[in-house]
């Protein structure tokens, strides 16, 4: 394989070296050295482009995979370097070029291919996630998996099915109808947190616009992306394309795309780029690409001046955690909290550091679970620090993350959607 396809040696240029992601780097705060830092990653890439490094060096792996690619380094770099794209492209070379495990590559198969990809996949998988729960065998892994079977025994309860169902494919605005969107339901969301998803869908009704969910459309390729399958992601972005264009058939003009989940928008928001080497695809993803919002963004945009949520006079002191791909790769911070600030009666604090990491990032608490919990240590902290009761996010692994970690550390902490707080 050329070299250059391995990396994006053009886009490692772009770094001047001046230091100044260090310190938002959650891996090079854990360990302190330079080569788990954005600027020491970076010099690895450019080793590997001139031929100074090999590729399938342990440690050069081990740096590209230890990454949360949580893009905080993106939000303070002087130069601009785009540092997500360039790992999702080390990692889609490194994909390409190792030879992992039989039993590794099976599991990215079924994950990948097989789960995320479909919505039946999806619903099976919560089902026997449940029964292992339910059963107690899911503890049994706990004693017996070490690390990750101590992770996965964490993890928040699967809801039952009747909590699992899925939303209407339309829903209805209330009152004067001002507008008509369409709705990403999501991949995890129906199964985990599908009150979050009711919880969007009545918002919108109250602020007076329709939604609209694709019928069977399961995920959008985020995963995929930032795991190394480009591939996997292009084929998921035309698909995700296609559903919602789908939606759009007989409409005097295409509907914004409303999405609830923050690494989901910030990919979507990339289809422009991810296909852009698409003759077919190019134009027609990068129109889409224009039309995705951020569900804090829609809302803080469309909602009339007179809408009021349901007041929260006793829900305790109430912080905001930003997610990573919602600050730093969607550029949104003011809205949500100026959305919080709607609620009558909330009491909202600042959280200390809110734009660091927690430590999800995707699969990463699942497949690294000790370093994510390192990670999540430090917002833990500073969630103490905060005096706040609850902890709102707008991101469903971040919030997975903090009812995981909440309940692994003994803290009685209530974690919610910022849907979940504006909901009727």
């Amino acid at each position: 394989m050329e070299l250059a396809k391995l990396v994006d040696y053009a886009a490692s240029l772009d770094c001047i070296h001046c230091g100044l992601c260090l310190r938002t780097c959650p891996t090079y705060r854990l360990t302190g050295a330079e080569s788990s830092s954005p600027r020491g990653r970076i010099y690895l890439m450019r080793g590997v482009a001139e031929g100074r490094e090999e590729a399938t060096e342990p440690g050069f792996v081990l740096e590209m995979e230890f990454c949360l690619v949580c893009r905080h380094c993106e939000s303070v770099c002087p130069a601009g370097v785009r540092f997500g794209e360039m790992m999702e492209t080390t990692r889609a070379g490194l994909a390409r070029t190792l030879r992992r495990p039989w039993y590794a590559r099976l599991v990215r198969h079924v994950g990948y291919d097989r789960v995320l990809a479909s919505r039946r996949g999806l619903a099976i998988a919560a089902a026997l996630a449940r029964f292992g729960q339910r059963t107690g065998l899911v503890k049994l892994l706990a004693r017996f998996g070490g690390v990750r079977g101590r992770a996965l025994a964490n993890l928040p309860a699967v809801p039952p099915r009747a909590e699992r169902r899925p939303l209407p494919q339309r829903t209805a605005a209330e009152g004067t109808l001002r507008g008509s969107c369409n709705m990403l339901e999501g991949c995890v969301m129906p199964e985990l947190l599908g009150e979050v998803n009711r919880a969007t869908a009545r918002v919108l009704a109250a602020i007076g616009w329709e939604s609209r969910r694709p019928r069977d459309h399961a995920c959008c390729g985020a995963l995929h992306a930032h795991n190394g399958d480009l591939e996997g992601a292009r084929r998921l972005a035309r698909r995700t394309i296609e559903a919602f264009d789908a939606l759009d058939a007989g409409s005097a003009e295409p509907r914004p795309v409303v999405v609830n989940s923050a690494g989901c928008g910030a990919h979507m928001k990339a289809y422009g780029a991810l296909l852009a080497d698409d003759p077919a695809w190019a134009e027609r993803a990068r129109a889409f690409a224009g039309r995705v919002l951020d569900f804090t963004e829609f809302v803080d945009r469309h909602a009339p001046d007179d809408f009021a949520p349901p007041a929260a006079p006793d829900l305790g002191v109430v912080t905001y955690d930003d997610p990573c791909h919602l600050c730093h790769g969607q550029g949104i911070r003011a809205e949500p909290r100026r959305l919080l600030d709607r609620v009558a009666g909330l009491r909202r604090v600042e959280l200390p550091e809110a734009e660091s990491c927690c430590g999800s990032a995707g699969v990463y608490s699942l497949v690294r679970p000790a370093d994510s919990a390192a990670i999540f240590a430090e917002k833990l902290d500073a969630f103490r620090r905060s005096g706040a009761t609850v902890v709102v996010t707008a991101n469903p692994g971040c919030q997975l993350q903090w009812t995981a970690g909440l309940a692994a550390a003994g803290v009685r902490a209530r974690v919610l959607h910022v849907a979940e707080l504006l909901a009727p």
